[in-house]
């Protein structure tokens, strides 16, 4: 694991894509800190010179071998995690976009321990970050309503 993202001296930026079809949401289980053996999106850090957009698709690319097609943005968070003396050892600005998947092929590569589609009654069983809690939710309201239009 890399430990350049501990104690960092300003926030990372990172993008990641609730994927959707059928009814299901694609997630990782985390292999490391700080979400490790936590159920979240794929997503990752914005690196210099892309644009959040270009990160999202290129970190679901890496992460899954997914192709996926941007809908909409679902939310921007700040999500800081303390170490025990109080001192911010991790800290992200994360954009979170709603997605369908353009392939469905899975790779995974070793930031994750395991992947799936679940079934919103399925996500309640696991554990799943809180960001992604708060995602999926907001996406639920977003979309409430709607026409399907699953493929």
């Amino acid at each position: 694991m890399r430990n350049d993202r501990e104690y960092p001296s300003h926030p990372l930026v990172g993008a990641g894509a609730l994927i959707h079809k059928d009814g299901r949401v694609f997630l990782l289980r985390r292999r490391w800190p700080p979400n490790e053996g936590y159920w979240a999106f794929p997503g990752g850090l914005v690196e210099t010179g892309e644009s959040v957009q270009e990160a999202v698709l290129r970190e679901v690319k890496e992460e899954t071998g997914l192709e996926v097609r941007l809908e909409s943005l679902l939310d921007v968070v700040t999500d800081i995690h303390l170490d025990e003396q109080g001192r911010v050892k991790y800290h992200y600005i994360l954009v979170d976009y709603a997605a369908r998947p353009l392939s469905l092929r899975v790779i995974l590569n070793d930031e994750s321990s395991s992947c799936g589609w679940f079934s919103p009654q399925e996500i309640r069983k696991i554990k799943v970050s809180r960001n992604t809690k708060d995602c999926l939710e907001r996406f639920r309201t977003m979309f409430k309503g709607r026409p399907r239009t699953d493929s």
